[in-house]
């Protein structure tokens, strides 16, 4: 772990104010509204803007709000012809209580283009002291009214200064601006004293046991020593923290879940700046949602991509980094640092982000060694996981997700499978909660149940949690996500090994690995998905059943990953745009998987969120980034501009919110989706402070993909079929 000074900073800051006492408009909100911006105290009465004009202002000072009485008298202003930016006086309180009066008509703290208010609210400008009145009209500047409002009342402000420049903000660069100075700081963690109170604490645990937990590697002694040391110092908290066992198994991991706990991640020595001892500090990770702790796998790939687009290289960084830990203390890239997800991972991006990494990272001192590191790693990763049983399919040479557990997965809601196990309890004449117990611990024996379970851990281990595409059947699909990516791990580490490692790279055990047998293991790739998973006549990809020894007919957009990887030929790749395309794209985007796949839905058989009509950032990512790799930059705007104009329409009617999935055949509410475990980041009062990763990182990355003209287009909130109107017959 490398010896560095512990630093406050968190990202790039933007000034607070001038030389000459003008703020930027665009701070952010702890500047903006931090105390050096108070004009209520003598040193900021500058910012209330003083001109000299021929008459001399003669209005009563009676008129004149109490918090500005200290401030020097001005001349007479002419606001309404003024051609700068205008700036208005605020009283916070009461300003928020009268628009939440007037807009607010459902009272949920959003103002929405629901909302049957008037649609206007007037605020005083700041050159009139507050005499002149301006407008503030339509449901975008008051839901920016109050969002700001909100913020401000947050850091303790009862009175304000506020640019007009933040509440008519284009909102590409107002979204933008959030993710980039807000929302990723707001999703950053890390496992260290710094933020102990908050992380160590799991929602999900139902067991008895609510004490906190932290296990560390058997042999991270000091690491050890370091949470022992903090947990004392907080006594209130009762945070227990346990070495883990050398060898970790299914039995074991069953045998704590009711002691579940946060696993240790990566950390680094510092020196404290306060103290001058030398000390530890997490390695820092991004978070998928506010409400979550954890680092998580393939959430965290999609993550790193906007993160390097916004510059925070150092976020992207931490979180392989952590990765690396992973792979050396538990075996594989989790699907989260909980003690309950030991045996579970989820779908492997590690070499791409190792490289995307290193690319931003070339310059500095480590960076080759790291990406040696992460090559490393991943290769213990490709074979004792993907590589090995029970995940490699030994007759046809793919992989499946097929996890190790024993049980009822734990971290699920109390009441998610009382559908499926009251009719077992009634048979055992067993309460519920006493044949959960029994069949736990293999008191009572139901091998229907195990194979449902198994099938269960798989799929959540696919990250496509859930739908109808992998239920009761996903350890049996090699399907054609999971072997692209594993064909990208196989080109990549044959690419890196050939050009940055002078073709040998030596394992931590000894053994040497050249490019020439990852390029066999490629090439051998290759053939088994076209031979299992490519269906010529349909001209795209299926998931392989290798039981029933028969493709999955369910179509899903995962066909498109094979284009991300480069597995496909062109050929291919031109069927794939011709033939499947056109069945999963729709007014936002794609769709996971087509209606006819889905089937009919109803009270018996409910809608899952990986179905029709939902859309995800992974799928939309993916499939931009594969048909620009082969050449159909076209037909990847368009995507582009249908998914960045969904979530930039919602973001403009909707109060500001980003969501974690949307429906994408919805043009006008498309983040209403009330499938299985409703849509994460729709829960905000005033104003949203997170979004949701994925998509942050989904919007960063896709203006990078679109022209100035696109996103001029997505500024003014033009509608796909509208701004294609020229260049395609469809909408």
């Amino acid at each position: 772990m490398a010896s560095k000074s512990v630093s406050a900073a968190a990202g790039s800051r933007q000034s607070s104010v001038s030389s000459t006492g003008s703020i930027d408009p665009f701070s952010v909100a702890q500047v903006y509204y931090g105390p050096e911006t108070d004009f209520t105290t003598h040193k900021m009465s500058n910012l209330i803007r003083t001109r000299t004009l021929s008459t001399v202002q003669t209005r009563s000072t009676n008129n004149t709000p109490d918090f500005l009485k200290s401030v020097p008298r001005r001349r007479a202003s002419q606001d309404a012809q003024s051609l700068t930016p205008r700036k208005f006086l605020v009283d916070v309180n009461l300003t928020l209580q009268a628009l939440l009066e007037s807009e607010d008509t459902d009272g949920n703290m959003q103002i929405t283009i629901e909302d049957l208010g008037p649609k206007v609210l007037q605020l005083g400008t700041a050159n009139s002291n507050g005499f002149n009145k301006f407008d503030i009209r339509g449901t975008y500047m008051l839901s920016n009214l109050l969002q700001e409002l909100t913020l401000a009342k947050e850091y303790g402000r009862k009175s304000i200064i506020l640019d007009e420049q933040r509440l008519n903000e284009n909102p590409v660069s107002r979204l933008s601006r959030l993710i980039r100075t807000q929302f990723w700081d707001s999703l950053t963690r890390r496992i260290d004293a710094s933020l102990l109170e908050v992380i160590a604490v799991d929602p999900k645990n139902r067991s008895k046991d609510q004490s906190p937990r932290i296990y560390v590697p058997p042999t991270e002694k000091e690491q050890y020593e370091y949470y022992v040391r903090e947990a004392s110092k907080r006594p209130h908290l009762n945070l227990q923290v346990e070495y883990l066992p050398a060898t970790i198994t299914a039995d074991w991991v069953k045998s704590v879940n009711d002691k579940a706990g946060l696993l240790a991640l990566a950390m680094d020595h510092v020196v404290d700046e306060f103290t001058g001892q030398s000390t530890l500090r997490g390695k820092p990770f991004v978070v998928p949602g506010g409400r979550f702790n954890e680092l998580y796998g393939w959430d965290s790939y999609m993550i790193a991509l906007g993160l390097l687009v916004d510059g925070r290289v150092d976020l992207a960084k931490g979180i392989l980094e952590n990765f690396i830990f992973e792979i050396k203390y538990y075996g594989k890239i989790l699907n989260a640092n909980r003690s309950y997800y030991l045996s579970r991972s989820q779908p492997p991006f590690l070499t791409d982000l190792a490289l995307k990494v290193y690319e931003k990272t070339i310059f500095e001192p480590g960076s080759l060694e790291l990406l040696n590191e992460s090559f490393k790693a991943a290769i213990v990763e490709y074979k004792q996981v993907w590589m090995s049983p029970p995940r490699l399919d030994q007759e046809s040479g793919l992989s499946c997700y097929h996890p190790d557990g024993i049980g009822i997965p734990p971290e699920t809601e109390a009441s998610h499978f009382e559908h499926l196990l009251m009719p077992y309890a009634e048979k055992h004449k067993l309460s519920l909660e006493d044949f959960q117990r029994q069949y736990n611990d293999g008191i009572v024996k139901e091998p229907a149940l195990d194979e449902y379970f198994v099938h269960d851990r798989a799929v959540r281990e696919s990250g496509h949690d859930t739908t109808y595409r992998l239920e009761k059947r996903c350890a049996n699909l090699a399907t054609v996500d999971l072997n692209s990516l594993l064909y990208k791990y196989e080109v990549d580490i044959a690419h890196t090994i050939r050009t940055m490692f002078g073709d040998k790279l030596v394992l931590h055990d000894g053994s040497v690995e050249t490019s020439a047998s990852w390029d066999r293991r490629a090439r051998r790739r290759k053939n088994l998905i076209d031979q299992y998973l490519w269906n010529e006549e349909k001209g795209m990809y299926f998931d392989y059943d290798i039981v029933q020894k028969k493709k999955s007919e369910y179509e899903s957009a995962t066909t498109f990953w094979a284009m991300w990887a480069g597995c496909a030929s062109p050929k291919q790749a031109a069927r794939l745009v011709s033939d499947a395309l056109p069945k999963f794209e729709e007014f936002g985007g794609l769709v996971s998987g087509t209606e006819r796949s889905r089937g009919v839905i109803g009270l018996d058989r409910p809608n899952r969120q990986w179905d029709y009509p939902y859309g995800w950032a992974p799928q939309q990512i993916l499939a931009w980034v594969g048909l620009i790799r082969y050449g159909y930059e076209e037909d990847a705007e368009r995507l582009v501009y249908r998914w960045l104009y969904m979530i930039t329409k919602a973001f403009v009617d909707y109060n500001g919110i980003v969501v974690e999935k949307y429906d994408v055949t919805r043009p006008v509410d498309p983040h209403r989706v009330d499938a299985e475990y409703g849509n994460q980041g729709s829960d905000f009062k005033g104003v949203a402070k997170e979004g949701f990763g994925w998509v942050n990182a989904s919007y960063t990355f896709g203006l990078t993909l679109i022209t100035s003209h696109a996103r001029r287009a997505l500024g003014a909130c033009t509608p796909p079929g509208l701004f294609y109107a020229s260049r395609y017959s469809y909408v």
